[in-house]
């Protein structure tokens, strides 16, 4: 039905324009290269599939280990020794997060906060703490392996 309605023009070719020359076809697509019928799709697919780990829980003999270095750690608080902290950081985007690892000299306890500060400026909760590692917790590892 429409080739019959419009078979008087079907054939013809577009009508010049003298004010304006053709546009070549790759310019006429590049003027709708930029719209995105669904904009932020890609990046929400992103995020959808980036991976984050759940917090694990300490058994209570974890947690009586990592008690006792704590409180090894107030004892010996200026001895200026590294030490290495595994803890979990949450996702600020989605459920989960990561563990870290961080080796540093401890600065100070943050008993308000319940927190570990570092020299170098860095925060970790002590309820985040999955693990402490150093020279310094060599007695006490003795004592519970």
């Amino acid at each position: 039905m429409r080739e019959k309605d419009y078979g008087d023009i079907i054939g013809l070719s577009r009508p010049p324009y003298t004010k304006h020359p053709p546009m070549a076809r790759e310019a006429r697509a590049a003027q709708f290269a930029s719209f995105q019928a669904l904009t932020g799709y890609e990046e929400a697919t992103e995020e959808t599939a980036r991976l984050t780990d759940r917090k694990l829980e300490l058994l209570e003999s974890q947690r009586a280990v990592l008690d006792a270095k704590l409180s090894l750690l107030k004892d010996r608080l200026g001895d200026q020794e590294e030490i290495q902290v595994e803890y979990f950081v949450p996702d600020s985007r989605k459920e989960g997060g990561q563990y870290k690892n961080h080796l540093g000299v401890l600065r100070t306890i943050d008993s308000y906060e319940r927190a570990l500060v570092f020299q170098d400026g860095l925060k970790i909760l002590i309820d985040d703490i999955y693990d402490l590692r150093g020279e310094v917790f060599s007695s006490l590892e003795d004592s519970y392996l």
